[in-house]
């Protein structure tokens, strides 16, 4: 197994530099995610001590006992709010459940807006009083800095620099905090998260508690994943690719099991999955198809597709 260090772009050269820092950011991103969908980002203006103080609310609320857990579990919010179980998604395809558990932030709605009706509220964790709001906090700083992403994506596709603010606005992104348990025995058939490709648009992941991510290259060669200290890794989801007929690329990647000698260590992630709101269109931009590249999906919202893949990873029935 080789390990590759995915390409490290400085947002801040996006964010406040010079119109020639600018471009060169979005010519190195633009290249990473068309050719390994995976980038590590530096000076990406999320907190540290935000980031460091959630990770710890994380691993108080996960280390509560099960029935209490489950007192916040919401089958019918199909996973998008509140906790979901261990043993209950399963990567496209796979018949064995990850080995997981998780919590999930959704909007906090701003202004006047006909959403608010439509997202289910925050569920708040009684035993753990702050947990809710500094998720909150993070959501918010996570995608602020999504916004500046995908801004310069859309540079990068010759679009509107804003093409993508109103759709990400009161958008339906989720915050995920995922909680890999030691492994107590030999699994079955599962890993902690068996391979697969994200559904949003971008994902942006903050270091993990334990090695175990790893990508698929185009030799069909699995990588292990490393960013350096303080960096926050990004990857294109199935929303960006299938809006740009995959000229960005949602690549393969998985959570594997470590070694035999460390299956007593827990594993901890934060992904923030940046979605649309609902009614965004993601049929293939014109600019992209062409006879080298024709067509490649049907037209579908943003809305109807989540839809589709939640009920394709057994989170909604």
């Amino acid at each position: 197994m080789s390990t590759q260090t995915i390409p490290i772009v400085d947002l801040q050269k996006y964010i406040s530099g010079t119109e020639s820092e600018k471009q060169s950011f979005v010519e190195e991103l633009g290249k990473a995610f068309e050719q390994v969908g995976f980038v590590s980002v530096k000076n990406h203006g999320v907190p540290e001590f935000l980031i460091d103080e959630y990770y710890t609310l994380v691993q108080k609320f996960f280390e509560l006992p099960t029935d209490v857990k489950k007192g916040y579990e919401i089958p019918e919010l199909a996973g998008q709010r509140g906790y979901t179980s261990f043993g209950k998604e399963t990567a496209k395809g796979y018949d064995a459940p990850d080995l997981k558990e998780f919590w999930q932030l959704g909007q906090t709605v701003e202004g006047e807006d006909v959403v608010r009706e439509i997202y289910p509220p925050n569920v708040v964790v009684q035993e753990v009083p702050v947990f809710t709001q500094r998720g909150v906090d993070l959501y918010k700083a996570f995608e602020n800095s999504g916004r500046y992403l995908l801004r310069a994506i859309a540079n990068h596709l010759d679009l509107p620099e804003n093409y993508f603010d109103a759709h990400i606005h009161n958008g339906n992104s989720i915050l995920r905090a995922i909680h890999y348990p030691p492994i107590k025995q030999e699994p079955k058939s599962a890993i902690r998260a068996e391979q697969h490709e994200d559904i949003n648009l971008i994902t942006l992941l903050v270091g993990a508690s334990a090695e175990g991510l790893q990508l698929l290259n185009k030799q069909d060669e699995w990588l292990d994943i490393t960013a350096p200290e303080g960096c926050i890794v990004v990857n294109v989801g199935d929303m960006l690719q299938r809006l740009t007929n995959n000229r960005l690329k949602s690549t393969t990647h998985r959570v594997v099991n470590p070694p035999k000698e460390k299956w007593h260590t827990p594993r901890y992630s934060i992904p923030f999955f940046l979605h649309p709101r609902s009614e965004m269109r993601l049929d293939c931009l014109n600019s992209c198809v062409s006879s080298s590249a024709p067509l490649a999906y049907e037209p579908i919202s943003a809305g109807e597709y989540l839809d589709e893949r939640l009920r394709e990873i057994g989170l909604k029935k």
